[in-house]
């Protein structure tokens, strides 16, 4: 494995995507009882994760310029061609920022939360990685890869933390965004896997690659079922009027930013 990187610059984007996952995992050598500092500490941690990605943003973003920047690429499994590649460009930055901003409200939001809170704002920050993650991804599978991080927080969240009916309402959830994600996993390898002579998940070789019709309108049905149930889109909603209705208020915030 090898690390390149097509900027000059210090790997920011991978900072921010792996920071709070792994500032959130330093939670369980807390104090058991040490409620108030995990709060502050995660409300810390999301607050400096903001000022590092709009630092990186206003001094290493060249907005005049129209290509993707701050490319990283961490050669993993070379035989499909899956790196841990990221990069972004003007369209990101808005989601990227906001996400920081109201994932900071969330955590706010959280500071009633009691039990199990090494635990609890855990989650929150793993959620945080996953969502600055999906919107940075340049490789398919790695793109998967974050669209999926939330969904075990998510369902701890609301099955451990929710309402009378948390049960069945992260039961559903579960069920529906699994099986969302079953389709996008098959648009995703069909789309590495058919569109050259040599298996790729890079997104811009992907993106210039041809195929048959008949596999663009699989690949496109798949796609839109993922992405239908996450939206989501009548009649794949179902699931979202149980869970806002039964999540704690902080994990609605977390869904609505990303929903």
């Amino acid at each position: 494995m090898y690390l390149v990187f097509t900027t000059n610059y210090f790997p920011w984007l991978t900072t921010v995507v792996v920071f709070p996952i792994f500032a959130g995992l330093l939670l369980f050598f807390f104090p058991h009882r040490g409620n108030k500092v995990m709060r502050w500490y995660t409300i810390c941690i999301c607050v400096l994760e903001l000022l590092l990605t709009t630092y990186a943003f206003c001094y290493h973003f060249e907005l005049d310029d129209p290509l993707i920047q701050l490319m990283e690429d961490y050669k993993w499994i070379p035989f499909l061609d899956f790196d841990w590649r990221l990069g972004i460009d003007g369209l990101s930055i808005g989601p990227i920022l906001l996400t920081g901003f109201i994932t900071t409200l969330a955590t706010l939001a959280a500071w009633p939360v009691t039990r199990d809170s090494r635990l609890f704002h855990f989650l929150m920050l793993a959620m945080y990685s996953g969502q600055i993650g999906s919107f940075s991804a340049r490789d398919l599978l790695l793109f998967f890869i974050m669209w999926e991080l939330e969904l075990i927080p998510v369902y701890l969240l609301l099955s451990m933390w929710g309402g009378k009916k948390r049960l069945y309402s992260a039961t559903k959830f579960i069920l529906y965004t699994a099986g969302g994600s079953i389709f996008l996993l098959m648009g995703v390898l069909g789309i590495g896997l058919y569109g050259s002579n040599e298996p790729t998940l890079n997104f811009e070789t992907s993106a210039n690659q041809s195929y048959p019709i008949a596999l663009e309108i699989l690949f496109y049905i798949g796609f839109l079922i993922a992405f239908a149930v996450k939206s989501p889109i009548i009649p794949l909603h179902t699931w979202l009027p149980d869970t806002h209705g039964e999540a704690h208020y902080s994990t609605c915030m977390l869904l609505l930013e990303y929903y």
